[in-house]
C-alpha cells in the first residue's frame, strides 16, 4: 500500500520544479525561491511517505513472523501432548511413579531439607 504523502509529495515536487524553472526563465527571483521551496517540501513529504511505507512493511513482516511462530509452537505443543498421553496410556504405573518423584523433588526445592 502506497502512502498518499508519497503521491502528493511527488506532485508538489514537480510543481515546485516547474515554478522554479518558470522563475528562471522570467527572471522572477520570488518565483524561483518559492518553486525551490515547494520542491523541497515535496521531497520531504515524499520521504515521510516512504518512511511510513517502510514501517508498515516492517510491521507486516513482524506480524507474519509472529503468527508463523505461534502456529509452529501450537503444533509442537499438540505433538507433545499426544506423545505424553500415549506414554501414560501405555505405562500408567511408570507415569504415576515419575509424577510422584517430580512432586517429591519439587517439595524438597520449595521446603528444603530439615
Amino acid at each position: 500500500m502506497v502512502d498518499t504523502d508519497r503521491i502528493t509529495g511527488a506532485a508538489r515536487e514537480i510543481g515546485g520544479k516547474a515554478q522554479a524553472a518558470l522563475g528562471d526563465l522570467a527572471g522572477d527571483r520570488r518565483a524561483q525561491v518559492e518553486g525551490r521551496f515547494r520542491e523541497a517540501q515535496g521531497q520531504a513529504e515524499s520521504l515521510a511517505g516512504q518512511a511510513r511505507d517502510g514501517l508498515r512493511d516492517a510491521a507486516d513482516t513482524a506480524i507474519d513472523y509472529a503468527e508463523d511462530a505461534y502456529e509452529r509452537g501450537r503444533h509442537a505443543a499438540q505433538r507433545g501432548t499426544r506423545t505424553v498421553t500415549h506414554a501414560v496410556e501405555e505405562t500408567p504405573l511408570l507415569a504415576l511413579l515419575v509424577a510422584g518423584a517430580v512432586g517429591y523433588g519439587l517439595a524438597l526445592l520449595v521446603h528444603g531439607r530439615r
